[in-house]
């Protein structure tokens, strides 16, 4: 696409976390500037600068990230890339995870370890204050309640704007919310995986963000499907599964990840789709694909 691409983030419409930070609904996820199995630098340095730099000039002013993608190196490559931010960029990372190798995820969720957390996070963002804050999925081996209070207390101390939640049921946000405001909600989600409709209706009741990962599914079925409603509306299937978020809701945040400026260019062209509602309803018809902890992220 050209310097004069006409549709931009705002296409999709804006929201509001938290009732102060307003975004365009399409944003962009940085886990995909990293190395193979999310871990060390990315083959190419260059274009994912490139990418993060053409994502913000196309209207993108909400990035997701976390400690754990590289480590590190997503949040690091977003400070260098953007900083300093233009006025309105919210960046939201995570903490609950720590990494040892490619592909390799260790859950903690400790108080002591989202403190630090959110000190290496401000220190690499390079911000005084992170606007949003999200547990990157409840730990096992430590209370619930423990860890969101730790989040509570951050908020409290000024190190966190707003706290928010990743990889949850319905249970652990009504318990989230009676410690601190839960601003957004990031579980897998696409057409075809439907496991976390009732959050999504949850979310709008409340006027929760919901970010969805995964937006393209899992299964041949989906991507047949996908791919002939891109065929039949000349888009590219990730165009038509991002249109398709869009209009499930107007909480939903989408935040497709690239390291190809050209990708990204594609990706926030989703924004000024409007899908048919026919193709919308067959979409949602495709059968659910499951997937396990492991491959939560």
């Amino acid at each position: 696409m050209s310097e004069k691409m006409a549709v931009t983030a705002a296409a999709a419409g804006t929201f509001t976390m938290g009732g102060d930070l307003t975004v365009n609904r399409l944003g962009y996820g940085a886990m995909r500037i990293t190395g193979p199995g999310i871990w060390g630098p990315p083959k190419d340095k260059a274009a994912c600068l490139a990418t993060m730099r053409r994502a913000v000039e196309l209207g993108v002013n909400l990035i997701d990230t976390a400690d754990s993608y590289g480590p590190n190196v997503s949040e690091e490559l977003i400070a260098e890339a953007l900083h300093p931010y233009p006025a309105g960029l919210v960046i939201a990372t995570k903490g609950g995870w720590e990494r040892v190798g490619p592909g390799q995820w260790i859950h903690n969720a400790g108080p002591k370890h989202l403190a630090e957390a959110v000190e290496g996070s401000l220190k690499r963002l390079r911000l005084d204050r992170i606007d949003v804050y999200q547990l990157h999925v409840p730990d096992p081996a430590t209370a619930y309640e423990a860890s969101v209070e730790a989040l509570a207390k951050l908020k409290e101390e000024g190190k966190i704007r707003h706290v928010a939640l990743s990889n949850v049921t319905r249970e652990h946000i009504e318990r989230a919310r009676r410690m601190v405001p839960i601003v957004a909600v990031q579980n897998r989600y696409s057409f075809v995986d439907r496991e976390s409709d009732f959050i999504v209706d949850y979310c709008e009741r409340n006027g929760i963000g919901f970010m969805p990962w995964a937006p393209m599914g899992q299964g041949t079925k989906a991507h047949e499907a996908i791919e002939k409603a891109a065929a039949e509306l000349k888009i590219t299937p990730l165009q038509a599964a991002l249109a398709w978020l869009l209009k499930r809701s107007k909480v939903i945040l989408p935040i497709p990840g690239t390291s190809s400026p050209v990708h990204v260019e594609q990706n926030i062209a989703a924004a000024g789709i409007e899908l048919p509602q026919a193709i919308y309803e067959q979409l949602s018809a495709v059968s659910h694909s499951p997937m396990s902890l492991r491959e939560l992220r």
